[in-house]
């Protein structure tokens, strides 16, 4: 059976996409998938962004959720076949209850417009350490109010029928601007250096939210982490050497610190993607800053 993506070009249609939040990761989303053949609506905060997103070919939209949703009529925002939610939990006391109606105000809206797929960029916020290898069905008992929030808007598009949802719980983003060089110059110690990392890069967020678009995988839940995970004083070490700057002084903690470990072997499986970046080590000689 064709999915939704091959029907719409058997016929000659271009699928319509709306990207919910345009900032580090939603706006080259955006350009990546219009350079793909895709009509993007693309919605920011900040007006003064409109001319970025319009070089990139994405129609920008004024929209907030704070929490009601407002802007520039969000009902012409979502008329759209996919929408790819990428609102993170914003840093307040409520912040369970706020993010969790900021959701569900998009959610009315949703209902009512054509949307009937949603990709949700999650978190592994949503996983407690469990010092071992975490898979999709260990969420629960996060240890961050961030993580209680996304695990509770997971479970709320994933129950909603009128739509099928696709959640990704990306782990730290780095690449480009987000360079391990930069936080270099900013640590007095490297704290938790025993850990392991979580790293995932941008470029590989595309590919594995363009991977589940183009292949219609929707109802699922993936983990989306690069495969290797070295300890955190090696990963600064490797900017360190690359970068000529110093490491800075290990700080001295007990050993036995909880951990988790990110399993993305059912993204790998189901998506059959492989990653780009596939160890965090893997930096190029601009320290992360750009991959061909």
């Amino acid at each position: 059976m064709l999915n939704r993506l091959e029907e719409s070009k058997r016929v000659g249609q271009v699928q319509r996409i709306s990207i919910c939040g345009c900032g580090w990761l939603g706006l080259p989303l955006g350009k990546y998938l219009v350079e793909k053949g895709f009509s993007v609506k693309g919605s920011t905060t900040r007006k003064e962004k409109f001319n970025a997103l319009r070089e990139a070919g994405i129609q920008p939209f004024h929209i907030s959720i704070d929490p009601a949703l407002s802007g520039d009529d969000p009902a012409a925002f979502l008329q759209s076949d996919i929408l790819v939610i990428n609102v993170p939990p914003v840093r307040r006391p409520d912040i369970v209850h706020y993010h969790q109606q900021q959701i569900a105000s998009l959610l009315t809206a949703v209902k009512a417009s054509p949307v009937r797929h949603v990709v949700f960029i999650s978190s592994t916020s949503v996983y407690p350490a469990l010092n071992r290898d975490v898979k999709e069905e260990d969420a629960g008992n996060p240890d961050s109010a961030s993580g209680e929030a996304l695990l509770g808007v997971e479970r709320m598009l994933l129950e909603e029928p009128s739509f099928g949802t696709t959640v990704l719980r990306f782990c730290g983003l780095m690449g480009y601007d987000r360079s391990p060089v930069k936080f270099l110059g900013r640590m007095a110690s490297l704290n938790n250096a025993n850990q392991p990392v979580n790293l995932i890069h941008r470029d590989d967020c595309i590919g594995i939210i363009f991977g589940v678009i183009r292949q219609g995988v929707w109802g699922e839940v993936f983990n989306a982490c690069s495969p290797g995970h070295p300890l955190r004083k090696e990963y600064y070490a490797k900017a360190a050497a690359l970068s000529g700057n110093e490491l800075p002084p290990l700080a001295d903690e007990q050993s036995g610190a909880p951990f988790k470990i990110i399993d993305s072997s059912k993204l790998e499986r189901v998506l059959g993607y492989r990653f780009r970046v596939p160890d965090p080590l893997d930096l190029p000689e601009d320290s992360g800053q750009k991959r061909n």
